[in-house]
């Protein structure tokens, strides 16, 4: 679980469910719950927090935590006839003992935690597929912040799937904030039936809800936020597709574990799998990889 100075520790929140506490030797740490398998916190080594979370998110089960990293899985939204987002973010997963080899790609500094779930006899009743899915969270050396899946398909009957890492960043204001590596993209607008559109813009600024899916985009987004000299830098693999989301003020008094205001706060910004659903008819687990780094992680001179 930890290489050269890393460490990992298991403690329990207050309803009694483990969490998982990452810090790489510099100080950087994570936070990550087997309650969804779920990333709760990142911290710098001066203690900033880069994940957002509301200050109404509810922590205990059966409810989804709003903020952090929720994983989206086996549906993304409202696509499907599951329950929005799908039913992974709110399951218990389990703390996977006996990991299959990943790519090494250099351990040293690094501080990290397998996680496991399987669907139960209910998740069956509902979405009728045997699968494992894996999911590995590390924090790099340098304070770079990694997921990487891998979905089994346990019994080889094909069955298609959407899955997203629902990233919920901590930044100034919404109103000083670009995202770039998205433009001449198509998206689709949940705000328009799905309706699909070509980003013009150079730069995807925000002055109202947005709510899309970018699809076939670049494996580098970054978010600038400007007030904070901050820059998120968002790198995927196997994920073509990018969900851009905020609630702006009007939907965000409308959603009960989320502040009126505090959609100035927060952008997700996911990297995705959507539009074309993953198809998996081998026994191999396919990958998924997210790597986020922040500016905020570099020391200064």
């Amino acid at each position: 679980m930890n290489n050269s100075g890393a460490a990992v520790e298991v403690t329990k929140d207050r309803n009694g469910i483990d969490q998982i506490l990452l810090r790489n030797p510099r100080g950087t740490s994570a936070r990550v719950s087997l309650h969804g398998g779920q990333v709760l916190s990142w911290r710098t080594d001066r203690g900033e927090e880069l994940l957002f979370t509301s200050s109404k998110a509810i922590f205990k089960p059966p409810y989804a935590v709003r903020g952090g990293i929720p994983i989206c899985f086996p549906q993304f939204g409202q696509r499907g006839s599951l329950e929005q987002h799908g039913f992974a973010r709110n399951r218990t997963w389990i703390i996977d003992e006996n990991p299959p080899p990943w790519h090494p790609n250099g351990s040293n500094g690094k501080a990290y935690i397998d996680l496991l779930l399987k669907p139960s006899e209910d998740d069956l009743k509902i979405w009728p597929h045997s699968f494992e899915f894996r999911l590995r969270v590390y924090l790099t050396a340098d304070g770079n912040l990694s997921l990487i899946s891998r979905i089994r398909n346990i019994n080889c009957k094909p069955f298609s799937f959407s899955i997203a890492y629902h990233t919920y960043f901590s930044i100034s204001d919404i109103s000083e904030v670009r995202v770039e590596g998205l433009e001449t993209l198509d998206y689709l607008d949940n705000l328009c039936q799905r309706e699909r559109f070509t980003e013009q813009g150079d730069a995807l600024t925000f002055e109202s809800e947005i709510d899309r899916v970018y699809l076939g985009s670049r494996d580098v987004v970054a978010i600038f936020d400007h007030e904070r000299k901050r820059t998120f830098s968002i790198r995927k693999e196997g994920l073509p597709d990018i969900g851009v989301w905020n609630p702006w003020e009007k939907k965000s008094k409308a959603i009960a574990d989320f502040g009126d205001e505090e959609y100035k706060q927060m952008l997700c910004v996911n990297g995705a799998a959507i539009e074309k659903h993953t198809h998996s008819s081998r026994a191999l687990g396919c990958p998924f990889k997210l790597r986020t780094a922040s500016n905020a992680n570099k020391k200064n001179p």
